[in-house]
Parts: C-alpha cells; sequence; structure tokens
C-alpha cells in the first residue's frame, strides 16, 4: 500500500516518429461491446495501452539481448504512468511476449559519433525503435483521452539517480526513500522536467549539426540520452458496465473451504511507512486502528459474530493493567476502548489497557462466528458465517497463505513492497490455493500491476476466482472501514452485484474523484452464472 495521506531538426523527426499516432476516440458507453478484457469499476474505465520507445545495441545483437535493453526501459514507464493515474496491467511493464515484440522493431544500423571526438572512429549499433501495448486502467474524466504526452528513462539513468531525482521527480521524501527504485517515483509531468528533457534535446541537435552523414550516423549523446519523450496512446478497450455478482450460491453453499462454513480471511499489514524504514509499536500503528474499523464494519454487517478462538490462545476478557486485572465483557468492549476512546474503567491507565490488548492481538489468528440459516431456491440449511483474522503482517508471505488456503473471500490491506513483499505471486504455487471458488482482494497499491495477472494462472484461470484490485496507490487513512464494508457488503444478506460491493469500498473524504477507490476494478467475474433472478437466496 500506501502512502499515509497526513490531510498515501532531424533529432527531433526522430523523437516524433517515437509517438504512436493518437487513434481516434471513441463512445464510452460502447466500450463493452469491444474485444479485450473486461473489467468492472465505478471509478476506472479499461483501455489498450501503445507507446514506442527506442534503445540501441551492439551490432549484431540478438533479439533476447534487445529485449532486455527494452525491458528496463519499459520499466521507467511505470512511474510516468503512474504519476498520471494510469495503471498498467503487466508486471512493471515486462515485455511478457518476447516474440511480439521483436515483430514491431524496426532496426537502423548506424555508427555513433562522438562529435567531441572528430577524429575518434565511430562505433557500430543498432538502433532499435519498438512498440509496447498493454492492458490499463483510466480514471473516468480520461475515458475519452486517446493520448498522453510521457517519456522514457534511456539506459544509462541508473547511474544519474540523483540528476534524475531532482529534475524529474517530485523531489520528495517519497523520491528519495525510492531512489533504488527510480522507476517507481519518475514523473516527467513536473515542471522541472520539461525544460530539462529540452535541454538535453538542444544539446543532440547540435551535435548531429555536426555530423556528416544525417542518415547513416548518430551523436553519442543520442545513445546516451537520460530522457527519452514519447506519447502513450489509448484505444478503446472492454470495461463491464452490466451488473455483475460473485457466485453467491457458491459462497453460501457450505461446499467451499470449509464444509458447513464461509470463511472470511482478512489479513492486515503493519503500515508504517516501511520504504522509510519506520517502525511503530502496536497501538501506534496506523495500521492497528484500520485493522478494529475492519473488524468493526464486518460485525455491524453479520450481527452475532462473535469471538470464539485465539492462535496462539488468549483470554480476551481479562488483561493485566500495573497488576490489576480488568475484565471485558465481550470484545465489542475493546473496539470501543480503541477507536471511541471511551468506556474504560475507573482508575485504569487507558493507554496501558490499549497496550495490554495491542500485545494479545498483534501476530495473533482471531476468530469470529455467527451461525445462520440459508435458504436457496427454498431449501434450507445451517451455514456459519466465519471471520479470521489476523493483524501485524509483514514481509513474511506465512499469514497471507494461510488465508488464501483456507479462505473463501480472501483480503489483505497494506503495504505492497512495489510488487516484491508477501504477495509477490513468486512466493507461491498452485497447491496453495484451495480448488473451490474464491474472492481475492489485495488493497494494497497498484496490485493490479503486481498480482492481478499472475494470480489468475496460479488459480487456474478465472472460473473458480475473482480478484478485487487496485490500478493507482491506495491510502492507509479509511482502509480498514472500506475493507470492512467491502466484507460486509458479501455477507449482508442483501447479495449485492460487483458495482454495489465496490460503492461500498469507497473511500469518503479524500477528496479525489479517482482517489475514492485508487481506480479499483474486478476482474474474473464475465463468466460467473449467479442471477439474482433465477437463484433466490435468504440468510437468517
Amino acid at each position: 500500500m500506501n502512502r499515509t495521506i497526513s490531510f498515501f531538426s532531424r533529432a527531433s523527426m526522430i523523437a516524433l516518429a517515437l509517438a504512436v499516432p493518437a487513434c481516434a476516440a471513441s463512445n464510452d458507453d460502447d466500450a463493452s461491446q469491444t474485444d479485450g478484457e473486461d473489467l468492472t469499476s465505478l471509478t476506472a474505465r479499461a483501455r489498450t495501452l501503445k507507446f514506442s520507445g527506442v534503445v540501441f545495441a551492439r551490432a549484431g545483437a540478438s533479439d533476447s539481448e534487445i529485449v532486455y535493453a527494452i525491458n528496463k526501459q519499459t520499466q521507467s514507464a511505470f512511474g510516468a504512468l503512474r504519476t498520471a493515474t494510469v495503471g498498467v496491467n503487466t508486471r512493471e511493464l515486462k515485455v511478457t511476449d518476447p516474440v511480439a515484440i521483436a515483430k514491431t522493431f524496426v532496426k537502423t544500423n548506424v555508427d555513433v559519433v562522438d562529435t567531441s571526438k572528430p577524429s575518434a572512429a565511430a562505433t557500430k549499433m543498432v538502433r532499435v525503435v519498438y512498440t509496447y501495448t498493454d492492458q490499463a486502467v483510466v480514471p473516468k474524466p480520461m475515458s475519452s483521452r486517446t493520448a498522453l504526452q510521457t517519456a522514457l528513462l534511456g539506459g544509462t539513468y541508473q547511474s544519474q539517480v540523483e540528476r534524475v531525482t531532482t529534475e524529474c521527480t517530485a523531489n520528495d521524501k517519497e523520491a528519495t526513500e525510492f531512489a533504488g527504485s527510480l522507476w517507481y517515483v519518475f514523473d516527467p509531468s513536473v515542471s522541472t522536467c520539461k525544460p530539462a528533457m529540452a535541454k538535453e534535446q538542444a544539446a543532440i541537435d547540435s551535435d548531429r549539426r555536426k555530423l556528416t552523414d544525417q542518415v547513416k550516423q548518430v551523436t553519442l549523446s543520442e545513445v546516451n540520452r537520460l530522457y527519452i519523450p514519447t506519447t502513450a496512446a489509448f484505444t478503446a478497450s472492454a470495461t463491464n458496465t452490466k451488473a455483475k455478482y460473485p457466485e453467491y450460491d457458491k459462497l453460501y453453499s457450505g461446499k467451499g473451504v470449509e464444509s458447513g462454513k464461509l470463511v472470511i480471511g482478512m489479513v492486515s499489514g503493519m503500515m508504517a511507512d516501511w520504504a522509510a524504514g519506520e517502525h511503530h509499536d502496536t497501538i501506534d500503528d496506523e495500521g492497528y486502528d484500520m485493522w478494529f474499523e475492519g473488524v468493526r464494519n464486518i460485525m455491524a454487517a453479520r450481527p452475532g459474530l462473535k469471538l470464539v478462538k485465539s492462535e496462539p490462545a488468549e483470554d480476551f476478557t481479562k488483561f493485566t493493567v500495573a497488576g490489576k486485572t480488568v475484565t471485558a465483557t465481550d470484545f465489542n468492549e475493546l473496539i470501543q476502548w480503541e477507536l471511541d476512546g471511551t468506556g474504560f474503567p475507573a482508575g485504569v491507565d487507558s493507554h496501558a489497557l490499549r497496550v495490554a490488548v495491542g500485545n494479545k492481538i498483534a501476530k495473533h489468528w482471531l476468530t469470529f462466528e455467527v451461525p445462520t440459516t440459508v435458504t436457496v431456491n427454498g431449501t434450507a440449511t445451517p451455514l456459519t458465517i466465519k471471520l479470521q483474522t489476523y493483524f501485524g503482517a509483514e514481509t513474511d508471505s506465512t499469514p497471507h497463505k494461510h488465508a488464501i488456503k483456507t479462505s473463501d473471500i480472501f483480503l489483505y490491506n497494506g503495504h505492497s513492497y512495489i510488487g516484491y513483499g508477501p504477495l509477490d505471486p513468486t512466493n507461491f504455487q498452485p497447491s496453495d490455493f484451495p480448488t473451490t471458488y474464491q474472492i481475492l482482494v489485495m488493497n494494497g497499491c497498484v496490485s493490479y500491476n503486481y498480482y492481478e495477472h499472475d494470480f489468475f494462472g496460479l488459480k487456474g484461470g478465472t472460473q473458480n476466482v475473482e480478484l478485487i484490485t487496485n490500478g493507482l496507490e491506495s491510502w492507509v487513512n479509511e482502509s480498514g472501514p472500506a475493507m470492512g464494508r467491502l466484507a460486509g457488503s458479501l455477507i449482508d444478506g442483501k447479495f449485492n452485484s460487483y458495482q454495489n460491493v465496490l460503492k461500498a469500498a469507497q473511500f469518503t473524504g479524500m477528496g479525489y474523484s479517482w482517489g475514492q477507490d485508487a481506480l479499483r476494478v474486478v476482474d474474473g467475474e464475465l463468466d460467473n452464472k449467479f442471477d439474482p433472478s433465477k437463484t433466490t437466496i435468504t440468510v437468517k
């Protein structure tokens, strides 16, 4: 997740040639009728994204060598697009089909000339212009846009971190924290970047005028350029606008991961600023209250949920504070103490009591259950709704794996760690997933890019899973109640469509139309068969 919101010449002709021509705008209402990957979202629209770039390789370089250089360059588009509120599907924009992209190559053998040393021998290289294509999500206000002026970083940018940070990032605390992953914060739209790019282009133009052959020769300054202007072109892709539903008949069948139960697994992470190396005590970590908020909202949606187990075992009715035993009537009282700051026993230090509670909660599995009766098309059966939840997750994937393997609905609320954290798909095997139907919710920064594509492969396709992910950065503030409302909307007995599930999970106070849910999308739902007009379900 997350940044916490306290308020989370010929040379010029070549540059223009790198820009993908803008395509005609399409009517957004017709988008759901086009070919492509359909998504369900309130604030985002799916688009096909294309942009061109250029790399230089040694003469005679193989396509695999060229693709290696391209991957380094396309990764820099991640930050440029992210800061322009565009979410892209493929992990860090890595080339997934080398054969397909090789078909877009335009190769030109060139002599590289160092114009500061006119007598030196030229270096033989090959210039390769390529076109990258991906699926993307953009905010609804951008749905009619067909193009976005942006830029890529040249191959030597990692040796010029200070310069790029100063010229083409926000040059703030976040940019400093991510200096080792400069591609994540690269932002060609900042006011200092365009002049820097223009200055570099002018130097290249000046060098080119010194060449004796404008066709066969290129300057060393062009080969080593830091910034490569390009245009990202958007064409209509399929965004589903019709009501689609979770497979409620499967969720409420009692034949999921645990017989006779519908199991929600909610894992909440520590939310101190991991990139800055911050570490907070349990009750001072922002994620602690977010976890409580999530639990409170789930309990509100399904009254009667009671704490039935803790692993490791703990007694949540008794706490020792300054040598005194403090008793609690039920878990709701603990929620009241933490979130409302009221109801504390007389004569007890409230902070010390909160610490005592936090010590029993952190890194424990707490299980809440409520018995219900589910009637499907007139046939009634008992079903227990179970919430198993864990607060304090960090980089270890153990709690995430446990929840995914043993839950029908999995929710994670926490850091994405730039995709290399506990939910990194490389940490998982198909055997880490149950064979039954699941809904997987990853509320972390840019989770659409990090997890969406690979988790479908691990689960075996869309037949038994839907993913809910974020196209952009999410926030700590409000994340707990948002995830609680999302889970609650799946068990409140209203059998909400995915559009209403997303609506329930929107943030309410961020102040940005696209920021209400970080371009949250549902994918994998188009082959769902549940239809509330044909299958009647009630829960008592």
